[in-house]
């Protein structure tokens, strides 16, 4: 039992420096650990919220400082998303649904870490309003109802739209992830909720984790390989809660 809180605290780790060196708060890691160690999707969602709170803080402020961040970019994503994401937050889904919808969109960031490489667009394209409404909006609803900050699904539509860069998609992504947790842990506070009593644990872990992360990455710290095992992590967890009833 002891090596196995070992085992999680040192993944928390990993995962939390590899999210925040892209720009993520790394909520989709973190909920692919629990379900890994069998962690009840009731405390998965608020603690994956938190955490998310913690590490997209950092993230986002190294980023910020790099001069990667566009407001103009950002605003329309958030005003959409950050009241779905509490209506979400206040969602009680069903624990086999709610696994289903996580492992779906576990596979999200594989397929990022997998062929989004070196996509940093040449020619950029003006954002669209309308369109960032519409996708903020799906997102935030997503969001709040699994307990993930939303990063993930936004940051491979930045780059397939070619609007943003790598480094200004994470910028984006951490400012976005932020804000829905927010929004998201607001509606699991009106709807009620229980931390895991190690959760002072968690957030220690997953700070420190975030803020070395955040650091390398704002230095372009080359992380392939690391992704790519983070991504067959991921994998694993999707597969486990989409094919096994553990």
């Amino acid at each position: 039992m002891q090596e196995s809180f070992i085992l999680f605290y040192c993944l928390l780790f990993i995962v939390a420096f590899l999210y925040a060196s892209v720009g993520h708060g790394g909520a989709s890691g973190y909920l692919a650990l629990m379900a890994i160690f069998a962690v009840s999707p009731a405390i998965m969602k608020p603690t994956a919220l938190l955490l998310n709170l913690f590490v997209s803080s950092t993230s986002f402020i190294q980023f910020y400082r790099g001069g990667h961040f566009k407001w103009k970019t950002f605003w329309p994503f958030a005003v959409a998303s950050i009241p779905l994401s509490f209506v979400g937050g206040m969602m009680v889904i069903e624990s086999s649904i709610y696994k289903k919808i996580l492992g779906l969109l576990l596979l999200i960031p594989v397929i990022r870490f997998f062929f989004f490489k070196n996509t940093d667009p040449k020619d950029f394209k003006p954002s669209n309003i309308p369109l960032s409404l519409t996708i903020g909006g799906i997102i935030g609803l997503l969001s709040g109802m699994i307990g993930i900050g939303g990063g993930i699904i936004l940051s491979p539509v930045l780059l397939l739209l070619k609007w943003t860069d790598q480094k200004q998609t994470a910028a984006i992504s951490a400012a976005f992830i932020f804000v829905n947790s927010v929004a998201g842990l607001g509606g699991q506070l009106i709807k009620g909720f229980q931390f895991n009593s190690h959760m002072l644990a968690y957030v220690g872990v997953a700070f420190v984790g975030g803020i070395c992360g955040a650091y390398f990455g704002a230095l372009k710290f080359p992380q392939t390989v690391l992704k790519n095992v983070l991504a067959c992590v991921l994998a694993l967890a999707a597969y486990k809660l989409l094919f096994t009833h553990a």
